[in-house]
């Protein structure tokens, strides 16, 4: 858990604070305006900015929380209340986006009256708003790799979107009576929430799942251990503690005449490969030819332990 992980921690936190106030206080405008103009489209975008609010307050607290040291209860810490975050956070998203849908439907068959100057100079403001906190995202932030981070900047320019479905809403409601350029700018906002909801939950099931790594070729991982002077290995998993920290564990064969030293330069290499493939914690179980376990890479396990000597 190098300097440069912790240093990217501390400036995300930074930047989801900034983000969070600046986020909060104009979702508070956006709202009163919405119900004062009576439009749809700046509600669903409040609503939107809310669910924001809602994340990046959830991705402060994870990483606070996920900075706990880990003790005897939770050896890894709290790293995975981050995943958790991200997975309330995208269900959260979804909830939001049906009920824009429910309420869009009643609209579109009778649009009602809407205050279209307020509508489009609140829209305005928030679309200048959340270009702001993209910006200070983007600049700042750990918006590629951290999960949590990427979460909440998703949510930042979906909601720009959402902004921009407003502004433009209220120009076809100014210029052409559209009544129902309104509901529509609010549907497209709920799709964009649903969309962003589902993808953010879905990798952090994916993790939770004790999933494989997307970016990372099992295949390739097997044969760069073995290339470092292994026989082969079984009993291989691969899975993300929290974004950015990836974790492996397998049994290795190697030489019986090996001494524990040259067990322990093979170790080192093998770790020291793992960490250019993105996996900074490694944990390898070292076996004769002898070894009483199943072959195969990936472990089988078996219920009824008793029956085989061997812990699989």
């Amino acid at each position: 858990m190098g300097h440069n992980h912790d240093h990217t921690h501390g400036t995300n936190k930074k930047i989801l604070l900034l983000s969070f106030i600046i986020i909060t206080s104009y979702m508070v405008v956006e709202a009163i305006g919405g119900f004062m103009t009576n439009s749809l489209a700046l509600l669903s975008d409040a609503g939107h900015m809310l669910s924001d609010a809602i994340s990046l307050g959830i991705a402060l607290l994870a990483f606070t929380l996920g900075e706990k040291a880990a003790n005897y209860s939770k050896t890894f810490g709290y790293k995975r209340f981050e995943i958790l975050a991200a997975v309330l956070n995208g269900v959260t998203l979804m909830g939001i986006a049906l009920f824009i849908f429910y309420e869009a439907i009643e609209r579109f068959a009778n649009p009602p009256a809407v205050a279209t100057t307020g509508m489009l100079i609140i829209s305005t403001i928030g679309l200048l708003v959340n270009i702001l906190v993209a910006w200070i995202m983007m600049r700042g932030g750990d918006t590629e790799e951290n999960l949590n981070m990427r979460g909440a900047f998703l949510h930042v320019l979906s909601d720009m979107l959402g902004s921009v479905g407003a502004i433009i809403a209220a120009l076809l409601i100014m210029f052409f009576g559209w009544g129902w350029a309104d509901p529509l700018a609010s549907v497209i906002v709920a799709l964009l929430v649903l969309r962003s909801g589902y993808y953010v939950t879905k990798d952090a099931v994916h993790i939770l799942m004790e999933g494989t790594p997307k970016h990372m070729d099992v295949a390739d991982i097997v044969k760069t251990i073995e290339q470092a002077g292994i026989h082969s290995i079984h009993d291989l998993h691969i899975w993300t503690i929290t974004s950015g920290v990836n974790a492996l564990s397998c049994h290795a064969v190697v030489d019986e005449q090996l001494t524990i030293g040259e067990s322990e330069q093979l170790l080192r290499k093998v770790e020291h490969a793992m960490v250019h493939k993105g996996i900074q914690h490694v944990t390898i179980q070292m076996e004769t030819t002898a070894h009483q376990h199943d072959r195969s890479i990936l472990c089988q396990l078996k219920a009824d332990a008793s029956v085989h000597h061997h812990h699989h």
